[in-house]
């Protein structure tokens, strides 16, 4: 543990939880929380916003040169980080099936992925932090003291993903939902660069039958007994 950071982090394909365990998980340990997709969701609305395929690298490389990003904590503990793009807080247009979409394509390309790494490890230095993301455990944070992969069946996942957005007031339509979650897990598991994929020392947690209080103790648990 001692040439381990002191940094929690949550891998795991969409749906399965992760912003909610990491928001509790630090607010337990007195951490800071790091939502790393947050950060590909604000690379996908600037793609969105300026007109740029995210298949377009030169493009996205373009936007990336006047790509200015802060995170900063919610007004309440249960609602997402408030995302500044720019200065402009975008936090409100995150969230829809269509960002997600974008946001897996765009963290494909190196430039995005190399220019987020260098941001989130620059949040990352002083430690004491809780990151969740696809690739917090295997490339961001390698030394992290505690990782875990944080899954749940499709269904159950395309379920959690309704809810939440019929809770924003969005129309959504489960078939359609489900259909986007199986095309990202292919996207996010079969890309070249930092692939999803749990890092080989993860405590991988299946929490389709959990409730994410009962997750965060069994998190605590482990940290608590290896810390």
């Amino acid at each position: 543990m001692s040439d381990k950071l002191h940094i929690v982090t949550i891998d795991g394909p969409a749906g399965g939880g992760k912003s909610t365990v990491a928001r509790l998980l630090a607010q337990r340990l007195g951490y800071t929380y790091l939502d790393t997709g947050a950060m590909y969701r604000a690379a996908a609305y600037g793609c969105q916003q300026a007109g740029i395929d995210p298949s377009d690298e030169h493009g996205v490389a373009t936007m990336l040169k006047n790509f200015n990003i802060e995170l900063q904590p919610p007004a309440r503990a249960e609602d997402d980080v408030r995302v500044f793009l720019n200065s402009q807080e975008i936090t409100p247009f995150l969230r829809s099936p269509e960002i997600g979409m974008m946001a897996s394509s765009v963290s494909a390309l190196p430039v995005v992925r190399e220019k987020l790494t260098q941001l989130q490890r620059q949040i990352g230095q002083q430690g004491k932090i809780v990151a969740e993301g696809r690739d917090t455990g295997t490339v961001v944070f390698p030394e992290a003291a505690w990782k875990f992969y944080l899954d749940a069946t499709t269904e159950e996942r395309a379920r959690r993903r309704v809810e939440q957005l019929e809770q924003r007031g969005m129309q959504v339509d489960r078939a359609t939902i489900l259909q986007q979650i199986i095309k990202r897990d292919l996207n996010d598991s079969t890309r070249s660069i930092a692939p999803l994929k749990p890092a080989d020392d993860a405590i991988v947690i299946d929490s389709s039958q959990m409730a994410a209080d009962d997750v965060v103790k069994l998190m605590l648990s482990h940290i608590s007994t290896t810390g």
